[in-house]
């Protein structure tokens, strides 16, 4: 009797464990990131404006889609289909390379380790790092996203971003209005609040991005300038992904990316003074 009751005992872990193993969940996000844009009194046409803005909101409207597991998630950008009468997708100028952020990006909750193949200027990197946890506070509030409850959690968090107008700016236009910061520094360091929304009804600490640490599936999540949402949640798909780290770029740090990343927007800065600064406008 002992021994049977272990064989069902064994057997039964055994089918939880496979179960766990087969695990798997797939999440679509949208992004739309806010870029002002300033063209100065640069003597632009008002049709040629209005196509360059159009041209930026599209390129900062982004389709993404997070496959996940019990420990493990890849999250990628979807590729867009070229538009008629559009060179490149209308993808626009890729400003989330200066970060690290817009290539494949790999998360392994167990390891405390993130992964991202990332190109910057034709040369493709590999970021290996630790997984920072943000210090996520519990709020009361709730609400439906599709068809799930989803609760609400705020984080302070510090970000880098490009500073594009220390690189495209005209020297002496306009100086007296920035801070000796804005004008130079390459990148600019500014404490935000980050609000998230996440699901208790899918109970796996990850999220879109760099996002985690919550105790649910995170399915919205915003801070001062970009929006992600979840629009469409397939669990258990029948076709499986197999969720592995990128392999391919050279191996640096963030830090040693962040590093590289700002020697570049010097090159760019430089190459853009010593053409007289001629360009279509700045983007903030």
């Amino acid at each position: 009797m002992k021994y049977t009751w272990f064989i069902v005992v064994f057997v039964t872990c055994m089918i939880v464990e496979v179960q766990a193993q087969d695990f798997q969940g797939k999440a679509v996000y949208q992004s739309k990131t806010q870029v002002n844009f300033d063209f100065g009194n640069r003597n632009i046409p008002e049709d040629r404006k209005k196509e360059m803005m159009e041209r930026m909101k599209r390129a900062n409207e982004k389709t993404f889609v997070l496959n996940f597991n019990k420990t493990a998630s890849i999250y990628e950008e979807e590729e867009k289909l070229e538009q008629p009468g559009e060179r490149g997708g209308g993808r626009g100028p890729r400003f989330g390379a200066m970060t690290g952020t817009d290539g494949d990006l790999y998360k392994n909750i167990k390891d405390q380790r993130y992964l991202v193949k990332n190109e910057l200027l034709g040369k493709i990197f590999l970021i290996d790092d630790e997984l920072q946890a943000l210090d996520w506070k519990m709020e009361s509030e709730s609400k439906k996203i599709g068809n799930y409850m989803a609760f609400k959690a705020t984080a302070v968090k510090m970000v880098k971003r490009p500073n594009m107008w220390a690189v495209f700016r005209r020297p002496g236009r306009g100086d007296e209005e920035k801070s000796e910061a804005e004008k130079e520094d390459e990148f600019i360091v500014k404490e935000v609040e980050i609000v998230a929304w996440y699901t208790p009804e899918i109970p796996i600490n990850q999220g879109p991005g760099l996002y985690w640490g919550l105790p649910g599936l995170i399915l919205a999540v915003n801070d001062d300038v970009t929006t992600i949402i979840c629009s469409e949640i397939t669990m258990n798909p029948s076709d499986k992904i197999e969720i592995k780290a990128p392999n391919k770029g050279k191996k640096v740090t963030q830090e040693e990316y962040d590093t590289i990343a700002q020697e570049k927007m010097k090159e760019m800065r430089e190459n853009f003074r010593n053409r007289g600064g001629r360009g279509g406008g700045r983007p903030n």
